[in-house]
């Protein structure tokens, strides 16, 4: 099987997962993974699909008929990335919302050549304190030759710099 990795935006409606779900199962595709949301009136989303090969082409060209509906763009998919050596680690940031956290953190990671696999991000009122509370989770894969003492301390820095709460679970 061949992996498409699609993705997809427009203005939220009803209707468009299962737009995009038909074209995919009309085609011969399996609707594999997927993330997908509405954020400000827009719906986006990324979605794996796979299909057999011969049939790959002939489902990139019917995704066109949601032209005007979504925007979806066609990635080819690579094959599963080894995780090796490398040792997961999942990471809790709580703090009052400012700009920059999410431009921080992820400097830090990339600067240990951590690899995110998935990062969730949002925004809350906060009533009690008069403002915005940032919340992200993060999904990583960290190389074996990493220092984690080295990466922990390096982030709880950070935190304190930034005033945010950073809770790392290896």
């Amino acid at each position: 099987m061949t992996t498409l990795v699609l993705t997809v935006v427009g203005d939220d409606r009803s209707g468009l997962v299962a737009a995009v779900a038909d074209v995919v199962g009309n085609h011969g595709g399996n609707w594999e993974n997927s993330q997908l949301a509405e954020l400000s009136g827009a719906f986006a989303g990324i979605i794996e699909v796979s299909i057999a090969p011969e049939r790959a082409g002939e489902l990139r060209e019917a995704l066109a008929v949601l032209d005007g509906l979504l925007k979806v763009t066609v990635h080819a998919g690579a094959e599963e990335p080894p995780m090796g050596t490398a040792r997961p680690l999942h990471l809790q940031v709580m703090g009052n919302d400012h700009p920059g956290i999410v431009r921080d953190i992820s400097t830090v990671l990339r600067a240990h050549d951590v690899s995110i696999d998935h990062l969730t991000t949002r925004t809350t009122e906060a009533a009690m304190y008069g403002g915005r509370l940032f919340e992200a989770t993060v999904v990583a894969r960290v190389p074996a030759s990493v220092d984690l003492e080295a990466l922990t301390d390096e982030l709880e820095r950070l935190a304190t710099e930034i005033q945010v709460d950073v809770t790392l679970e290896p």
